[in-house]
């Protein structure tokens, strides 16, 4: 049986705007504790104080992180587990779209990796990584990937793409990388303890990066906020681990995400740009 709502703790990454910040609202109102990491302390405060204005849920905490850098995200992970001692869901919602309408060359992380590949993919990846032992600790836990029917295979031969870049390609790369290891992560720790999803939540939400990448909305924002909160708290989805739902219905994702070598090449790539600790 799963655990009551008021008695989860969950951490939503790029929770100061557009679906994260859906999402933060809705758990809180719905009594979750939350954790919610934004780069902007600012609009950090404010999100948190207007979160609790509106939902009466006090049950809040903040915690800063740029996710262009590594050493951010390992101190991110630090304060998290200091503020906590459950964590019962992982919501890596955190990204950076194409770069359109300004930006559209490529550009590099503090890291020096491209990116968006940083900021969507090796980020996720890592924060998941330290926070495995607390998340493992607080079973059953789930991680949730918010990814997107957006999805291009790994070059292993210029993952960086130093090569042929494009933003769309950029952005595509990495978010069939985030459901790759979501994947393989999956495979590698017991459902009953932590499971570990993906979801392409919605289509062109009304959110900052869409409004300024395509100038128009399809899907409201709603649809992709119940999506993602299905995916992380539904009791219909207790056990259910290594899966990819376009919104609420599960679906397949690139052909990459099941080539089992792609996949074991993916992740020992990513721990070694990352310094991640492995599964063990």
């Amino acid at each position: 049986m799963p655990r009551p709502l008021e008695d989860t703790t969950i951490l939503v990454t790029g929770a100061t705007d557009g679906l994260g910040r859906g999402v933060a609202q809705r758990l809180a109102a719905d009594g979750a504790r939350l954790l919610l990491h934004g780069r902007d302390p600012d609009r950090l405060a404010s999100t948190a104080r207007e979160i609790r204005d509106a939902t009466g849920n006090e049950r809040l905490t903040t915690h800063r992180a740029d996710l262009a850098s590594l050493d951010e995200v390992r101190a991110l992970a630090d304060d998290v587990q200091r503020s906590t001692g459950a964590l019962d869901v992982l919501i890596n919602n955190a990204g950076i779209g194409t770069g359109r309408p300004d930006k559209t060359t490529r550009q590099e992380s503090r890291d020096g990796h491209e990116l968006r590949l940083a900021v969507n993919y090796l980020a996720p990846f890592l924060l998941t990584q330290r926070l495995l032992p607390l998340l493992r600790r607080s079973a059953p836990a789930r991680i949730v990937h918010v990814a997107s029917l957006g999805q291009a295979p790994i070059d292993f031969g210029d993952v960086m793409l130093e090569r042929a870049y494009s933003g769309g390609r950029a952005y595509n790369q990495s978010k069939l990388a985030q459901i790759t290891s979501g994947f393989e992560l999956a495979d590698r720790l017991p459902a009953g303890e932590v499971t570990v999803n993906s979801l392409h939540p919605a289509t062109y939400m009304p959110t900052k990066i869409v409004l300024e990448q395509a100038g128009h909305s399809i899907d409201s924002l709603e649809e992709g906020v119940d999506a993602t909160v299905r995916l992380a708290t539904s009791p219909d989805l207790e056990g259910v681990t290594g899966r990819f739902f376009d919104r609420q219905a599960e679906a397949r994702a690139g052909a990459q995400a099941y080539d089992t070598d792609a996949r074991r090449r993916l992740w020992d790539l990513s721990l070694a740009l990352t310094g991640a600790p492995d599964v063990r």
